[in-house]
């Protein structure tokens, strides 16, 4: 099992190959739907994004309420799909890697091939755990959003797998072995 250190460097997202068992450390944001539509409202209009997209990951999950004497509710991923009409335009502004569950569009293993940016999974089912896996949380945009909301988070060993590796072998394709 290989342990990376968030933002991910461009040597390890080239070191990873699908299917590869990764744990991650360091500072990685979260994003769904809303706020991925909200993101390209404000590029849209020529604003700022929250963050800066370079080198960074996006988690897809809208995590529970945090119960009493926690950092973080339970963590699970969403559905990566709902947010693959805006992912290419986030690759190709510097986003390195995302993390969710399912199937990517064509159109956004092409964008992540083309910005060298890895997809990796987090198992569906396990929120608990990986929600544990959260040392730090905070709020940076759309508060409004409540769980849909940008988070910061500071993750320690936050277990993932690689489904989408560099050289564009997918884990779903028929053809993995």
């Amino acid at each position: 099992m290989k342990r990376l250190q968030l933002p991910l460097s461009l040597s390890d997202r080239l070191s990873l190959h699908t299917g590869e068992q990764v744990l991650l450390s360091g500072v990685l944001y979260t994003a769904r739907d809303a706020a991925h539509k909200r993101m390209k409202e404000l590029l849209d209009q020529g604003k700022p994004l929250p963050f800066d997209l370079k080198g960074q990951t996006i988690y897809y999950v809208g995590p529970t309420q945090t119960p009493p004497g926690m950092i973080f509710g339970s963590a699970g991923p969403t559905t990566s799909t709902r947010m693959d009409v805006y992912t290419p335009q986030l690759l190709d502004l510097g986003l390195a890697a995302m993390i969710g569950k399912g199937r990517r569009s064509p159109q956004v293993k092409e964008a992540m091939l083309r910005n060298q940016a890895v997809y990796f999974a987090a198992v569906g089912g396990a929120g608990a755990l990986l929600g544990l896996r959260v040392k730090e949380a905070q709020t940076i945009a759309f508060e409004d959003l409540q769980s849909e909301a940008i988070r910061r988070l500071v993750v320690e060993e936050f277990p993932v797998f690689v489904c989408f590796d560099c050289q564009g072998v997918d884990l779903y394709d028929e053809d993995f072995q």
